[in-house]
C-alpha cells in the first residue's frame, strides 16, 4: 500500500475520530441533538473520503454521503446495503442543521442513538478494511 496515501487517509480518519468521539461525548452528556447529528454526518463524510484517498481517488467536494458511499462501493460493494439509509439520513443532518432560518430540525434521542451506533459500525468497518491502525477510543 502506498505510504503517502495511507498517511493522508489516516489524517482523514483521525479527524473523523474527533467528530465521532465528540458526538458520543455530547450524547452521553445530554448535549444538543442537532449538534450530535452534525458530528455524525461529519464522521461519515471524513471516513468515506479517507477511504477514497486510500484507494488513490480524489474525493469530490460534496457533502452528500450517498454519493460518497456509491464511490466507496466500487471497492467495497457490501457497504452500500448496510449503510445507504444512514448516509441518506445523515446528509439531511448536515443540510438541515447548519443554517437558519428557523429552529434546527428535531430528532428523538432514540433515533440519534441508532444513528450514532451505525456510524460507529461504519467507522470500524472502514478502519478494518483500510488496515489502518486505530486508537481504541470510546468504543
Amino acid at each position: 500500500m502506498d505510504e503517502g496515501l495511507k498517511q493522508q487517509a489516516q489524517e482523514w480518519f483521525e479527524r473523523g475520530d474527533h467528530d465521532i468521539e465528540t458526538a458520543q461525548f455530547l450524547y452521553g452528556e445530554g448535549g444538543y441533538i442537532d449538534v450530535i447529528a452534525y458530528h455524525i454526518q461529519q464522521t461519515i463524510e471524513k471516513y468515506l473520503k479517507g477511504y477514497l484517498v486510500l484507494k488513490g481517488q480524489r474525493p469530490p467536494w460534496v457533502h452528500e454521503l450517498d454519493t460518497l458511499l456509491n464511490l466507496v462501493s466500487q471497492f467495497e460493494p457490501d457497504l452500500y446495503p448496510q449503510f445507504i439509509e444512514l448516509c441518506e439520513k445523515a446528509t439531511r443532518y448536515y443540510i438541515e442543521e447548519r443554517y437558519p432560518p428557523g429552529p434546527p430540525a428535531e430528532y428523538s434521542l432514540e433515533e440519534i442513538k441508532v444513528d450514532l451506533d451505525l456510524a460507529w459500525r461504519l467507522v470500524r468497518s472502514i478502519r478494518q478494511r483500510a488496515e489502518v491502525g486505530t486508537d481504541e477510543t470510546t468504543r
